[in-house]
């Protein structure tokens, strides 16, 4: 497994770490050498808990991603779990993916909630997916999943005048090994629809991928996350920059230790 031998977080343009407490533990989290780490939500049963979220905030500040529609975080109905999210751990705002809400809570609507979850949290990200409108107009950081249009989008962004911030998320793989990277992310790249479509029928996703569909799933990986060596990564993130992203956040697609070195 290679691991961040040349270099720290930083070196490649990477400001901040989303942990998926469902796959990794984000105790682990204190000795990775970046600013800010963005806890994700997968459900109610993976959210750390609220020592280890304070133990966090003496390394690093701490973003909790906050469903708008889910009990405990809604901020129009029960918000209850947020007693339990220390003082010094900033939020997330997000609509919440239907895979981890109930169906009540799925039909619960997201506009007035973020906008009243915006209004009593201190300079929150939102995350845009699905609700790009409505998160602009909520304003805070606008929290985007990186695509193949986002260096466009980004641009059209700052040409219409936009001068807030923008932070990016993605995937991040750091090798130069195309078997490595197909198994991390290969099948993240394949849900997105114009990659699926693109894809042969039954095609493998992985690093059993062979013929077209390894052709189309090389494109794809760079496409929708930052993959390859320090140095690859480290162009990719400028480019985001100077289209005008201010944050990238990096998702470890395998795990914390190739960042742990």
């Amino acid at each position: 497994m290679t691991t961040l031998a040349t270099g720290t977080l930083a070196d490649v343009g990477i400001d901040a770490v989303a942990l998926k407490p469902a796959e990794v533990d984000p105790a682990r989290a204190v000795d990775l050498d970046v600013e800010t780490l963005a806890v994700d939500y997968e459900g109610r049963e993976h959210v750390p808990d609220c020592e280890t979220l304070a133990t966090l905030t003496d390394h690093a500040e701490v973003r909790l991603t906050t469903p708008v529609r889910a009990d405990g975080y809604d901020p129009l109905g029960d918000d209850s779990a947020l007693d339990a999210v220390p003082e010094a751990v900033d939020r997330v705002l997000v609509a919440g993916h239907g895979a981890y809400l109930t169906a009540t809570e799925a039909e619960r609507a997201v506009a007035p909630r973020l906008r009243a979850a915006a209004a009593d949290a201190t300079d929150p990200w939102v995350g845009t997916e699905g609700i790009e409108r409505l998160a602009m107009a909520v304003g805070g950081t606008q929290y985007e999943l990186l695509s193949r249009s986002t260096d466009r989008d980004l641009r059209a962004l700052r040409a219409a005048g936009f001068d807030g911030e923008v932070a990016v998320y993605a995937p991040l793989v750091l090798t130069g090994d195309d078997d490595a990277v197909l198994d991390a992310v290969g099948d993240y790249a394949a849900r997105r629809r114009p990659v699926r479509e693109a894809l042969p029928d039954d095609a493998r996703t992985d690093s059993a991928a062979t013929g077209r569909a390894r052709d189309v799933l090389r494109q794809a990986v760079g496409d929708y996350a930052l993959v390859g060596r320090p140095e690859t990564v480290a162009d990719r993130t400028d480019q985001l920059r100077d289209a005008g992203a201010d944050t990238v956040v990096g998702y470890p697609a395998r795990g914390l230790g190739p960042l742990l070195g």
